[in-house]
C-alpha cells in the first residue's frame, strides 16, 4: 500500500494565512505545508482539501482513478468544492466498515473530539491508522500494532500514549506527524520533539511505502535536562515522554508540610502531567533505576544532593571533613553506577547553577561545586544530554 501526503500541515495550513508569528515567518521552503489530506492508492482520498488536485499533480499523481472521498473532520464552513471527477465526499459512521473493489478496507474508529479516524487496509494486508486534528483513539484496539500511523503527533501526544497502551503501536510502527500548526517551530525543534516521541516528519508530496522497513526514530534510554530557574527544563523533560503510557514521575522535592508557596509548585507541576502518570515522592532512587518497569522522570538531581548533603552532614565543616565529604562521594559513585546498569527509560532534570554569580557562603559555594560535579558525572551516563535556556533546547550530546 502507498500513501501520497498532498499535505501535512494543519488545517489553515503553515504558515497561517494572516500570521505574524515566529513559526509561520520561518515556515518558508521545505517547511511550508498544506492543509493534511492523504491519497493511498491512488484510489482512495482521505480528506478534500483546497488544491488537492494540483497538489497530486506535483507529487506525480492523478485524483482521476479516486474511488472514495472520505472526510475526518467536521466541516461547518460552505460548501466543499469537489473537483470533477471525483466521488461526492462522504463520512463512515464510528464502528462501521468500508470495502473498495480496489481491494481495500476502511473502518470508522471512534475518537475522543469531533472528528472520524479511519484504518485502511490495504489488499495485501497493509495497515495504516489515520487521525484527523487534535484527537486521539477513545477506544483499545485488539488487531495489533499498526505499519503506520498518521496523526497530530504535536498536539495529541497522548493519543500515541494511548495506542502504545493497546499494543496499536508498535517498534517497527512508523509513525508520521501530520496536520502540524504554528505551535512548534518549523525545521529541527519540530524533528528534535517528534523524534523524541518516536515520530517524523516528512514534506509535502511524499509518497511511503506502508509496512516497508524502516528505522524508526531511535530514542535514548537516558536523557540528561539541564537549565536554570524557570528555563523550561521541567516541561521539556515531561514532553520527552507525554507520548508513552504509566510514566513514574519521581519527586525529589517531597511535601514540605506548612510551605503554601512549594504546595501551589507541586500542584501546578501534578495539573501538567498527564492523568495516567504516577507519582513517587522520595530520594531513594537506587531501587527505582535496579527494578523493571515503565520509563522515570526524575525531577531533580539538585533536590537529591540537598537531600544527600542533608544526610552526611555536608554543611558542618567538622562533620564534612570527618567522613561527610566521603560518604557524599560515595553516594554520587551508587547513583551513576544504578544509571549505568538500568534497563529503564530515565529522564533525569537538574539546575546549572555555576554560569550564575558565585555564592557569598562556604556552604552555597560547596553546594555549587558539589551540584557541577554531579551533574558531569550524571551526564556521563546519559545518550542525550540537553540544556534549556530561556526555553529554548539545545542538544550538548546524542
Amino acid at each position: 500500500m502507498e500513501v501520497t501526503l498532498l499535505g501535512t500541515g494543519g488545517p489553515e495550513g503553515l504558515p497561517r494565512p494572516g500570521c505574524p508569528c515566529a513559526a509561520c515567518a520561518t515556515a518558508l521552503g521545505e517547511w511550508t505545508r498544506a492543509a493534511t489530506a492523504l491519497l493511498v492508492d491512488d484510489a482512495l482520498l482521505l480528506d478534500l482539501t483546497p488544491g488537492a488536485a494540483l497538489a497530486a499533480a506535483r507529487a506525480g499523481h492523478s485524483l482521476a482513478g479516486v474511488r472514495q472521498v472520505l472526510l475526518s473532520h467536521p466541516h461547518d464552513g460552505p460548501a466543499l468544492e469537489v473537483p470533477a471527477g471525483l466521488p461526492r465526499p462522504g463520512r463512515v459512521p464510528d464502528g462501521r466498515e468500508l470495502a473498495l473493489l480496489t481491494g481495500h478496507r476502511v473502518r470508522a474508529v471512534a475518537l475522543d473530539a469531533p472528528g472520524t479516524g479511519y484504518a485502511v487496509t490495504g489488499p495485501d494486508g497493509e495497515r495504516l491508522l489515520y487521525l484527523p486534528p487534535g484527537t486521539a483513539p477513545a477506544g483499545a484496539s485488539d488487531e495489533g500494532p499498526y505499519d503506520m500511523v498518521l496523526a497530530d503527533v504535536a498536539g495529541r501526544p497522548d493519543a500515541l500514549a494511548r495506542l502504545r497502551a493497546a499494543g496499536a503501536l508498535g517498534p517497527t510502527t512508523d509513525v508520521i506527524a501530520v496536520h502540524l500548526d504554528h505551535d512548534v517551530p518549523p525545521g529541527p525543534e519540530a524533528d528534535r520533539r517528534l523524534a523524541a516521541a518516536g515520530a517524523r516528519a516528512v514534506p509535502d508530496g511524499a509518497t511511503l511505502d506502508v509496512g516497508a522497513y524502516r528505522d524508526v526514530p531511535d530514542l535514548p534510554r537516558r536523557t540528561f535536562v539541564l537549565g536554570g530557574a524557570r528555563s523550561g527544563k521541567s516541561v521539556e523533560a515531561e514532553r520527552r515522554l507525554e507520548a508513552f503510557p504509566d510514566v513514574v514521575y519521581v519527586a525529589t522535592g517531597g511535601s514540605r508540610n506548612g510551605d503554601s508557596e512549594w504546595a501551589e509548585r507541586v500542584h501546578l507541576h501534578r495539573e501538567r502531567r498527564p492523568g495516567s502518570w504516577r507519582t513517587e515522592e522520595t530520594c531513594d532512587l537506587l531501587p527505582l533505576l535496579n527494578d523493571d518497569g515503565p520509563p522515570l522522570l526524575i525531577d531533580c538531581l539538585s533536590l537529591w544532593l540537598t537531600h544527600v548533603m542533608d544526610e552526611t552532614g555536608a554543611w558542618d565543616e567538622a562533620e564534612w571533613a570527618g567522613g561527610g565529604e566521603r560518604e557524599l562521594r560515595r553516594k554520587v559513585r551508587e547513583l551513576t553506577k544504578a544509571v549505568r546498569a538500568t534497563r529503564r527509560t530515565v529522564v533525569a532534570v537538574s539546575n546549572e547553577v555555576g554560569s550564575g554569580i558565585v555564592p557569598a557562603t562556604a556552604s552555597g559555594r560547596r553546594y555549587r561545586d558539589e551540584l557541577g560535579r554531579l551533574n558531569a558525572a550524571f551526564a556521563a551516563e546519559c545518550e542525550q544530554v540537553l540544556l534549556v535556556v530561556a526555553g529554548q533546547t539545545m542538544v550538548l550530546r546524542g
